[in-house]
């Protein structure tokens, strides 16, 4: 009725005296709001613009009739690469890079006085703070008084690397990684697969590590000849190569065949490469068409990843050598 808007509620005789009640109104309140939205559909979460982007014509749609292995795009905010020699060897490789940042009063040497050239080449501004600040900035890195701001990384997709493979007239080799988590792992990584001809890098977009300032600093230049993709499903990614003609050799101390003999090198192959320890999770290794193992001493329990995967690219890149593919 009209006017009950103002209605009191019903009043309750207690010790401490007549008490008015709320009139439903606090009762109304503790009922809640129904359950919590999923993330996809709260506007102010990340996945709320993730959603739409996907959904947006020519954005990372499915493609037609397979598995979408578009890369995600860019990591979330600008990272600092710290270090002289890291520093100096980004704006060598021409790594994207917004700026320098030079702590107050800084001993220079030869190093830092390239880096300044090299800045004053691509036109990068040069900002000095404190070390204190800097220390802040590279959030506790060791950065010798120095530190590149680099942009977010843009990820390649799947595609994209069997094409650098096609450019250059070879078959592709492709290294995957199953939930490698240390960055210093993934840029290890990145150097051997520059010195080895590896096409690019894959990573799972989830429970795996990212392409961070850390990995840009281990991998001393070669993150910026490498391509790296992530994908959203790794091992549909793998039936996806598998159904191009790519042989998923799997990297594991158990494998069948030995890293010396494996009789796929010259043809096109993904190594995939399983953390240290735990090795290839089950789906992963029931994916690849071989498993191979790195022979050594009984008394090693099990290689570093980025060790491991340096010795595969060896062999398979010594076995493309001998049958003449650069």
């Amino acid at each position: 009725m009209a006017g009950n808007g103002g209605r009191r509620g019903a009043v309750r005789k207690g010790k401490k005296g007549a008490t008015v009640g709320s009139g439903g109104v606090r009762r109304r309140g503790l009922e809640g709001k129904g359950p919590t939205p999923r993330a996809e559909e709260r506007p102010a979460h990340k996945k709320y613009a993730k959603k739409g982007s996907a959904s947006a014509p020519g954005r990372g749609g499915s493609r037609p009739g397979g598995h979408d292995r578009r890369g995600p795009g860019r990591t979330g905010g600008p990272d600092q690469v710290a270090g002289r020699n890291a520093v100096l060897e980004a704006l060598r490789e021409d790594v994207p890079a917004t700026g320098v940042t030079l702590m107050h009063r800084i001993d220079a040497d030869e190093r830092i006085r390239e880096i300044l050239r090299l800045a004053a080449t691509r036109s990068l501004p040069v900002a000095e703070t404190t070390r204190a600040d800097l220390d802040r900035m590279t959030d506790g890195a060791v950065h010798q008084g120095v530190a590149l701001t680099i942009p977010p990384y843009e990820y390649a997709d799947v595609d994209e690397l069997l094409g650098i493979a096609a450019d250059a007239f070879e078959p592709p080799l492709l290294i995957a990684l199953d939930s490698i988590t240390d960055p210093r792992n993934l840029g290890a990584i990145l150097r051997s697969a520059g010195a080895f001809g590896a096409h690019g890098v894959i990573l799972p977009e989830r429970r795996s590590v990212s392409m961070t300032a850390s990995v840009w600093k281990v991998a001393a230049g070669a993150a910026g000849r490498v391509r790296v993709a992530q994908v959203t499903n790794l091992n549909r990614t793998l039936a996806d190569l598998k159904s191009e003609g790519l042989f998923a050799l799997g990297l594991d101390a158990d494998g069948d065949v030995s890293s010396r003999d494996v009789a796929l090198g010259s043809e096109p192959v993904v190594l995939v490469v399983g953390a240290e320890g735990k090795g290839l999770s089950r789906l992963t290794r029931e994916t690849c068409d071989q498993i191979v193992s790195i022979p050594m001493a009984e008394s090693t329990e099990s290689l570093n990843a980025s060790v491991a995967t340096s010795i595969a690219l060896y062999e398979i890149a010594g076995r493309r050598a001998a049958e003449g593919i650069a």
